[in-house]
């Protein structure tokens, strides 16, 4: 099988021959060639599709050192079919992967670290590194690895010998046996790698890292390249447009502003907790102390401020139990608090009888009953 990628990356349209077709799994075909433009998913980049013929190609993959085109429907072994790739998502591709050494080929001549492990996915590039960095130490790399975009330098594609690999210094995840393709970027990286590239780092377009995270020992740094990084810093424009017209803040300042906004949130739910707290306590108040259980059924609180009122009646002796209700949707939200009774007993004594959720400590339990008003109040008093 001749594989054209190799030759030319840039390979969108060919004809072969079909040289074997057999049945797949989940319905697909597998179709072998007498030759492919059709990248095999392979060292963390993933495989081509695209059309032959009329069939879909879906996915394609190495087996037993065959290129295997999955497919929609089969194709007859012999015939002459015509190969279109789906292009965009090629060069997708091309853009990351060489974007991905780009900026892996400065880190390791900057830090030593190797990169051991690399995925291109649909929302992202992830590649890890075992060594760690500061965020202000690879947002530097970041810059100096659009530098080298804005340099427009070849990439250099070489198959050395056995001999001269012996002599060369090469990064590598693994072990390489037989002939191993080099990929040069100059005075940056030079690496074995067996994906397609682009032809000088100016067609990466854009490196743009999204974040970076511990990870076993080393980082693992999100990123994209090329035309997703363009479509995925578009929409953070569009939704900073959005944003800035709902503040009535130039970009510049929403930070500012949201910032603003947090404080002055933040102080008018102090004072509305306030307001509720004299509420409470002046509900608390006006209610006589028992040694009965007391349910009470309020309408619109937070799951804190139920918690609060509970707690607020039970330590005044208001009742032995004091349970809150407050109605949310099709279930009511509770707090069950007591001083003598264990409320992680009782609580799970009424959630299975009121079909409901939740748990807590000795003294508090929190939760949702699915259950009406009268069947709450009946439960409690009777299990209190």
């Amino acid at each position: 099988m001749e594989r054209l990628y190799y030759k030319s990356p840039y390979v969108k349209e060919f004809e072969a021959v079909v040289t074997d077709c057999r049945e797949g799994k989940k319905g697909r075909y597998e179709v072998v060639l007498d030759q492919t433009a059709f990248f095999p998913e392979g060292g963390g980049q993933p495989g081509d599709t695209g059309v032959l013929g009329q069939a879909q190609v879906l996915d394609t993959h190495e087996k037993n050192g065959e290129v295997v085109h999955e497919t929609d429907r089969p194709l007859a072994v012999g015939e002459k079919v015509k190969g279109v790739l789906d292009w965009e998502k090629r060069f997708d591709n091309m853009q990351g992967h060489s974007g991905e050494h780009i900026l892996t080929g400065l880190i390791h001549k900057t830090f030593g670290f190797d990169n051991v492990g690399f995925h291109m996915g649909k929302e992202e590039i992830t590649i890890d590194f075992n060594g760690t960095m500061t965020m202000e130490q690879l947002k530097e790399l970041e810059i100096k690895a659009n530098q080298v975009v804005y340099e427009n330098v070849p990439f250099v594609i070489t198959c050395p010998s056995q001999e001269e690999l012996e002599t060369m210094e090469y990064r590598s995840k693994k072990e390489l046996t037989g002939e191993v393709r080099i990929v040069t970027i100059p005075e940056v990286d030079v690496c074995a790698c067996c994906g397609t590239h682009v032809e000088r780092s100016g067609e990466v377009g854009l490196i743009k890292v999204l974040g970076m995270i511990h990870y076993k020992g080393g980082v693992r740094i999100s990123m994209l390249c090329g035309r997703p990084a363009f479509q995925y810093l578009d929409g953070l424009q569009k939704q900073m447009n959005a944003m800035s017209v709902l503040l009535s803040a130039k970009i510049g300042k929403i930070e500012e502003t949201v910032e603003k906004l947090k404080a002055e949130n933040a102080e008018k739910d102090a004072q509305v907790n306030r307001a509720y707290q004299e509420i409470f306590a002046a509900r608390a108040a006006a209610l006589p102390e028992s040694s009965k259980p007391l349910v009470l059924f309020e309408e619109g609180l937070t799951p804190v401020q139920i918690r609060q009122f509970s707690t607020l009646l039970y330590e005044s002796n208001k009742g032995n139990v004091a349970v809150v209700c407050s109605k949310k949707g099709d279930s009511f939200q509770y707090a069950a608090g007591s001083s003598s009774v264990d409320m992680r007993a009782f609580s799970k004594t009424l959630n299975g009888l009121l079909n409901g959720r939740g748990g807590g400590s000795s003294q508090m339990a929190q939760g949702t009953f699915q259950a009406a008003e009268e069947d709450i109040r009946k439960a409690v008093e009777e299990n209190a």
